[in-house]
């Protein structure tokens, strides 16, 4: 049942490595002699995020009996897919965003994310319980939904709040070409 997910992941790092990748290299250069805004690596989240939703509102409305266990196990190929390019859309932009201070804003997003990890399995099984798979997982993607515009929002205001951080480098407000 989890192999889409692994499948989508696989696939969303060979598209990453041949095409996403390359064309930050070319970004890069165009800048030199100075370094390419962190906020050039939110791309792909942008493409990601709706994903995410998306194939959770795909899980939920295809999980019922009378439909093939195709349908809601083929959603786990696009989850998976926008897992991948959020992580490392998002990791990537935290290290370019800080870079002196890289190894402890990972960390912290890492303390962060294991606290989320370590506070759902106290409820999920309760909510999916409650209000069965459809509605939970619509839940769910609701919640992903309402997190589509972190990315645009850090595409826009990045530059301004990396310009207040004491740990971020920043300089004059770059553009994103």
């Amino acid at each position: 049942m989890f192999v889409p997910i692994a499948i989508g992941g696989t696939l969303s790092v060979i598209l990453y490595v041949l095409i996403i990748n390359p064309r930050y290299e070319r970004l890069v250069e165009k800048c030199q002699p100075d370094s390419a805004p962190p906020e050039a690596r939110l791309g792909v989240t942008v493409i990601a995020g709706p994903l995410f939703a998306i194939s959770f509102f795909w899980f939920a409305w295809t999980s019922f009996p009378s439909i093939s266990f195709w349908a809601p196990m083929l959603s786990g190929g696009m989850m998976g897919f926008a897992i991948c390019w959020i992580f490392l859309g998002l990791f990537n932009y935290i290290v370019d965003a800080y870079l002196a201070v890289a190894a402890s804003a990972m960390a912290s997003n890492t303390v962060i994310r294991s606290l989320f990890g370590f506070a759902f399995p106290l409820f999920s099984n309760q909510m999916y319980a409650k209000l069965n798979p459809r509605w939970a997982s619509s839940l769910l993607g609701f919640i992903a939904v309402a997190m589509i515009p972190i990315p645009l929002v850090l595409q826009r205001y990045g530059p301004i709040l990396r310009q207040k951080s004491k740990y971020a480098p920043s300089k004059k407000n770059v553009e994103v070409p």
